[in-house]
């Protein structure tokens, strides 16, 4: 089966590193016309983010350009920018990461742009945000880690933060960047005009950490670190086994009995200082000890079977996870073009979507793009000839 409702929507992509390719991917895993317009000669530059590398492309340059058109194109230069216009005339969202001032700059500002194409949706992903004495600073997904306080509450309690091990404010702009076009294009179809969505790192930063702002502004103190614990709930973390981890998620009073009985402890839940989460929470530093020696005592295999119906996770690494069955069922991973790859961050009924394609070589859909924009294969030979483009 099929699922592709943005079927027909042309996507204007001059976005690089992996928020914006992220949107992107999103919306053309639902089936919009992805055009990623790249410089010719260098092209994004997470294509040279190694050390691994595919052809063509690094690591995180694969998992996030998926099904995507890229057209090679110099938009510094006049001729460059003249098939820049073009394809923004026919496409119904142009989005870009550039920095702040940039697209103004060279005339790809959401007003100008509009003035062509009224029905344009303008999505604009930016460090800070629009407004404030930073707005018109550049930033990446780490320096948003250390500003918006997420370094300060990851790791272990004793030592200083780290940084999360995934890029989630890249992801995570990304998503909400794909949503806030999603919402326009819904809208335009009611009103026939686009509108502007802007999207920020730091925004996305600060609503990752939502629970630890309103604590900071209700109460003056930055929250610590729980290295794998959770500070709202106990038991909550990572507990070490004779052979291997687990993490446990004892949300409520009625698992914690659960768990208590199933390790052998059913004691613990009648003991006053747990009976309750806010008691574990106070008596954190008594209860966990005596879990954590109880499951040291046999394998993580035991515990998985004897732990079968509550919250309960073997800590694995990223390797096991993409060897997991349940990975390999669930169709995360997809085979495209004959080779194992990274699948787009959706599934829709396990559906193999027909548009689902590799990411693209550098230029590979050039005279292609060009083409359908109504230059000849001597104008297009010519641009390539001049630097404009790459074939």
């Amino acid at each position: 089966m099929d699922f592709a409702p943005l079927n027909g929507i042309r996507v204007a992509d001059l976005t690089s590193s992996l928020a914006g390719p992220t949107c992107t991917q999103i919306l053309g895993a639902l089936g919009a016309d992805i055009v990623k317009i790249e410089h010719p000669q260098r092209g994004d530059e997470a294509r040279a983010w190694g050390p691994s590398f595919f052809a063509g492309g690094s690591v995180m340059f694969f998992a996030a350009n998926a099904s995507k058109r890229s057209l090679a194109l110099d938009v510094k230069s006049e001729q460059g920018m003249e098939a820049l216009l073009a394809l923004v005339d026919s496409s119904d969202v142009f989005i870009q990461s550039l920095r702040p001032g940039t697209a103004e700059r060279l005339g790809l500002g959401s007003a100008a742009l509009r003035a062509r194409n009224e029905r344009l949706v303008c999505c604009s992903i930016g460090a800070f945000g629009r407004r404030g004495p930073l707005a018109d600073r550049p930033g990446y997904d780490p320096l948003m880690q250390a500003f918006t306080g997420i370094i300060s509450v990851t790791g272990e309690a004793d030592r200083p933060g780290v940084r999360v091990g995934t890029s989630l404010i890249d992801i995570g702009t990304g998503v909400w960047a794909a949503l806030g076009i999603l919402a326009a294009l819904y809208e335009r179809a009611q009103t026939g005009r686009g509108r502007d969505v802007g999207v920020s790192l730091f925004e996305t930063g600060l609503s990752l950490v939502g629970y630890q702002l309103t604590d900071a502004l209700a109460t003056g103190n930055a929250p610590g670190r729980y290295g794998t614990a959770f500070p709202l709930i106990a038991p909550y973390a990572v507990f070490p086994t004779q052979v291997g981890a687990l993490r446990i998620a004892a949300a409520n009073d009625r698992l914690f009995a659960t768990l208590c009985e199933r390790i052998g402890l059913p004691e613990l839940a009648d003991d006053a200082r747990f009976r309750t989460n806010p008691d574990r929470l106070a008596n954190r530093d008594a209860l966990l000890p005596l879990i954590r020696e109880r499951l040291a005592q046999r394998p993580s295999a035991h515990w998985l079977t004897v732990l079968e119906d509550i919250p309960v996770a073997p800590v694995q690494d990223v390797a096991q996870a993409a060897e997991h069955e349940q990975t390999r069922a669930s169709g995360i991973l997809q085979a495209l073009d004959g080779a194992e790859t990274p699948a787009l961050p959706l599934q829709i009924d396990e559906a193999r979507v027909a548009h689902l394609r590799p990411p693209p070589l550098l230029g590979a859909h050039s005279a292609e793009v060009l083409a359908e924009l109504g230059y000849s294969a001597e104008a297009i030979d010519a641009l390539a000839a001049a630097g404009v483009t790459r074939l």
